[in-house]
């Protein structure tokens, strides 16, 4: 039997790592797109995109996700590219403004939930006008689950017309106040994915120290899986991670112990209904 293709995520910036605490945090366009090249070439066949002001601090500006987005698609083809609507910093009104850029995915995460010191805020009517944005501009949605009723959310916004079939679904893991990172989670949410959203696709985060073991479970549970300096900079115990493309290529090599291969780009969009 031949190795069953699996889509490695990078998540090469975030909103919370500077470069005070890693260098080598991407924080310009410029660097971003070297980052992502490099990844793209370990392995990652999606790019999840944050932008930075110049100092660092999380950013909404259109111009910056568009220079993200050329760079990528001109270095990096077929890979797809996953704009953040995340909401860490950044104004409730401005983080759609990505979505007129028409990427292939954006992120949307379908609720509020407690994270360590604050809450993460997804009122109704904001989750409801970021899908209608993706609708209009044809940008299928990677649904955020931190916490499990995010997906009975995203089963109604379906129902509603909020979304088109198939999802595809991130369980995020690990960040205190929110999903743990135990297996037993993660199977749970699994099945009920299967359950509700049967024709569905998933991956799984581990956030900090859980990384690596989200994607050893993702890989053998048949899932896909996410990587990057967003969630991570450490590579182990020992040291800090040299790169985006060093955690990808780790799970790229991971990925034989399970009977798997990275996805190509083209792949990619196969598995996830987007050809």
């Amino acid at each position: 039997m031949s190795p069953a293709p699996v889509i490695i995520t990078v998540a090469m910036t975030g909103a919370i790592p500077r470069k005070k605490d890693s260098p080598a945090v991407p924080v310009t366009p410029t660097e971003q797109i070297e980052s992502t090249h490099e990844a793209f070439e370990a392995g990652a066949s999606i790019a999840h995109i944050h932008v930075r002001n110049p100092d660092e601090s999380p950013s909404s500006d259109p111009d910056l996700f568009a220079a993200v987005q050329e760079g990528v698609r001109k270095h990096c083809p077929g890979m797809i590219v996953q704009h953040s609507t995340g909401g860490r910093g950044r104004d409730q009104k401005e983080r759609g403004r990505c979505i007129a850029l028409r990427p292939d995915m954006a992120s949307l995460s379908t609720g509020s939930v407690n994270f360590a010191a604050q809450i993460y805020e997804n009122a109704p009517q904001l989750v409801e006008s970021l899908a209608r944005s993706m609708l209009e501009y044809a940008v299928k949605p990677e649904i955020e689950v931190f916490d499990s009723a995010m997906l009975y959310n995203a089963r109604t916004l379906l129902d509603r017309g909020f979304l088109k079939s198939p999802l595809h679904v991130q369980f995020v893991m690990g960040i205190p106040n929110a999903l743990p990172a135990r297996r037993r989670t993660l199977e749970f949410l699994v099945s009920e994915l299967k359950d509700l959203l049967p024709d569905a696709t998933w991956t799984g985060a581990g956030i900090g120290k859980h990384q690596l073991e989200l994607n050893h479970w993702c890989l053998e549970l048949g899932g896909h899986t996410r990587t990057g300096l967003e969630d991570n900079l450490r590579y182990d115990g020992t040291r800090l991670a040299r790169s985006n493309a060093e955690l990808v290529s780790r799970v790229a090599e991971l990925a034989a112990q399970y009977g798997r291969r990275p996805a190509t780009a083209a792949e990619a969009r196969h598995l996830l209904a987007m050809t």
